[in-house]
């Protein structure tokens, strides 16, 4: 069953397909006004450090009640190192604060569908840093999916009629930062323990603390000099127009969440590619900006990247999670003493080692991971945990 683009299993109840199909909705249309609302902001009030500020602010001031009545753990500062807080979470603060500010200047040089679309390119620069940090491979059908993202990005950019070079570092800039991000992201919330939503609170209220001072010295010192702004009957419109767009960003964060915790991820990952179709288009529809058909044509040939991109992400995390289930005789080289050599399904080889009944795995990427053996049918068979990182490698005896 199909709801709001997301595939829902016959296993579901037709009440948690309309709760899933109404979270659709309201995430495409908070996140729609998010960008709409602050491409309006920024046309009449030039200042994305502030309104990055303002929704950081917002973040921190609307989850407060929410972790309270979902009764969030706390972050137990005692529990999480200080040397810890130094070396990841102020520096996701600090990338948090960069991205959405990249993010602002973006839609502030150049339309939200544009924006959006040059956004699209976060799965390359993921697997590129992905690559580059944690030394983490992809199989062949990952790597060609990024050809049509890439290709349709370069499409849009050649065709845009409002093309700026600001507009389109500093998309990239977002993106990249994004991106990584994600990666540390999930470290983060692995070490920790943390929620998800604690995650983001503490990472807001960090950045906004910490780059009050840059904001008050930069933009604020300019905005009270301007005296057109401070005088303009348009002044509470404009307040108005901040206290909406950072009500969305919250909005869209903690649906975005919500929606995570009730689908598979590649529904999940189909549904974010429905919603960036939606904020394009409704983007075009209310905001009006000029576009010719090559140019929407790059747009959603980079969207169809997107897609091709999740799904084969999918079924290489698919494959990780089948461990090889292979009968092993008691005379083979285990049994003798030997190291059995082995190889994934990535390419990576290595030997196994029997230290005291716990065999440790190590790969030519430095990864460990456990090699449980429990008896199946009168078989032994083995299955490998991997420990360095959150997917599960299909491990070959050779």
């Amino acid at each position: 069953m199909a709801i709001g683009g997301v595939g829902v299993g016959t296993g579901t109840s037709f009440k948690d397909s309309v709760k899933i199909g109404c979270l659709c909705v309201a995430w495409y249309a908070a996140s729609s006004a998010n960008g709409v609302v602050g491409k309006v902001v920024l046309s009449d009030f030039p200042y994305p450090m502030t309104v990055s500020m303002v929704q950081l602010l917002s973040i921190s001031i609307y989850l407060t009640p929410v972790l309270w009545a979902w009764k969030v753990p706390s972050a137990r500062p005692l529990e999480i190192p200080l040397k810890y807080w130094f070396q990841m979470i102020l520096p996701l603060a600090f990338g948090k604060f960069f991205s959405s500010v990249s993010s602002h200047i973006s839609i502030w040089k150049v339309p939200v569908s544009y924006a959006h679309t040059v956004k699209a390119t976060m799965p390359f620069f993921t697997v590129l840093l992905s690559r580059i940090i944690i030394g983490e491979r992809q199989t062949a059908q990952v790597y060609l999916s990024l050809v049509p993202i890439v290709g349709g990005v370069v499409i849009a950019s050649v065709t845009e009629l409002s093309f700026d070079a600001v507009g389109l570092i500093s998309a990239l800039a977002a993106t990249i930062g994004f991106a990584i991000q994600n990666i540390f992201s999930k470290k983060c919330l692995k070490d920790t323990g943390l929620h998800e939503f604690r995650l983001l609170f503490i990472l807001a209220c960090i950045a906004a603390v910490c780059f009050m001072p840059l904001w008050i010295m930069y933009d604020l010192v300019r905005i009270v000099n301007d005296t057109s702004l401070v005088h303009s009957s348009h002044m509470p419109r404009l307040l108005a127009l901040l206290v909406i767009d950072g009500f969305c960003n919250f909005a869209q964060n903690v649906i975005a969440f919500s929606i995570i915790a009730l689908i598979t991820p590649l529904s999940y990952a189909v549904a974010n590619c429905s919603k960036r179709i939606a904020v394009i288009t409704i983007s075009l529809l209310t905001l009006k900006n000029p576009v010719t058909m090559i140019n929407v044509m790059g747009m959603m040939t980079a969207i169809l990247g997107v897609l091709m991109y999740n799904k084969a992400k999918y079924d290489q995390n698919q494959a990780h999670k089948k461990a090889a289930l292979l009968p092993l005789s008691t005379g083979g080289a285990s049994s003798q003493g030997n190291p059995l050599l082995f190889s994934d399904d990535l390419g990576n080889t290595g030997r196994l080692d029997h230290l005291r009944n716990v065999t440790m795995l190590n790969d030519s990427l430095g990864s460990t991971a456990l090699l449980s053996q429990y008896h199946l049918n009168g078989h032994i068979v083995r299955t490998v945990d991997k420990r360095d990182d959150d997917r599960q490698s299909l491990y070959r005896i050779v």
